[in-house]
């Protein structure tokens, strides 16, 4: 657990720094990544860039490095949870929080549908700290202290974590009317994932917030962060939007599932730097 220990020393100092002294450590430690990015992997994401934006390779290089270097800072903004709690709205202001709030009137959950595009950790703790019941699904890290600390840090924000592996848990706490946060804009694989339209390529991808809303008869609403140049954040919400229940189920999750896609494709374009354009977006269509 070594390394456990090493992220909150870090986070203790981050925490003790000035604001913009964090950002410019954020910036120096993303600029650092993208000098250890491969060549490979740098040229894998500009040809996406390019396909999906039609900009020349200057453009698409630009891009793709500060999608890279961003990261820096929104590691910082992690490693400053136990400070950021206790001041958020000076941090991230919500557009549309009430059409959230309004799906959990009845008294049943929702789903929160959204994308690596901004801070998305920040994301979870600015819905949850503005009282919304959120459940964040997560990845588990390779590294148990790696894996530890980022989840005290989410409940410590007001998330509650449950892994991938959870499906259960999360159909469980939507009766009880939470809601579920899922990112659904990383290639899975080709038995779990549908060919739908993104950036007009066909692209594999995943139906789960529509599956599991048709399921359980909840609301979806997309949510997107932005952060502007002076590092202040805003939290786009949208919504919200129901999935038919006809006869045909995959008929009905294909449509929503469409839908969400082309709001995340329409952020992305608005706001092309914030997205993850390193990770191999087409991989499991290509190899197919």
């Amino acid at each position: 657990m070594l390394s456990y220990h090493i992220f909150k020393a870090i986070s203790w100092l981050a925490c003790l720094l000035p604001r913009f002294v964090c950002e410019a450590a954020g910036t120096a430690l993303g600029n650092l990544a993208w000098q250890v990015v491969p060549e490979k992997r740098k040229a894998m994401a500009m040809n996406q860039v390019q396909q999906c934006l039609q900009v020349d390779e200057r453009e698409a290089e630009r891009i793709v490095k500060a999608s890279t270097v961003r990261f820096g800072p929104m590691i910082f903004e992690v490693l400053r949870f136990p400070l950021i709690k206790q001041r958020i709205a000076d941090y991230v202001r919500i557009d549309g929080l009430e059409k959230l709030q309004q799906c959990l009137n009845d008294g049943k959950g929702a789903i929160i549908a959204t994308a690596h595009s901004g801070n998305w950790e920040l994301m979870g703790g600015a819905f949850a700290m503005a009282g919304i019941p959120l459940v964040g699904v997560a990845m588990k890290q390779k590294s148990s202290g790696a894996d530890r600390f980022i989840n005290e840090y989410r409940t410590m924000i007001g998330m509650h974590i449950t892994y991938k592996t959870g499906v259960r848990e999360m159909f469980d706490m939507l009766k009880k009317g939470w809601v579920i946060g899922l990112l659904m804009d990383q290639d899975t694989n080709r038995h779990d994932g549908i060919i739908l339209d993104f950036f007009g390529q066909a692209t594999n991808c995943t139906p789960g917030a529509a599956s599991m809303a048709r399921f359980q008869d909840v609301p979806i609403v997309t949510a997107f962060m932005h952060r502007d140049e002076q590092g202040n954040h805003t939290l786009f919400v949208d919504g919200p939007f129901h999935v038919e229940k006809t006869k045909d189920k995959r008929a009905d999750v294909r449509k929503t599932t469409q839908l969400l896609t082309h709001a995340i494709e329409a952020h992305v374009r608005k706001y092309p730097e914030e997205w993850f354009w390193l990770h191999d977006r087409w991989k499991s269509v290509r190899e197919e």
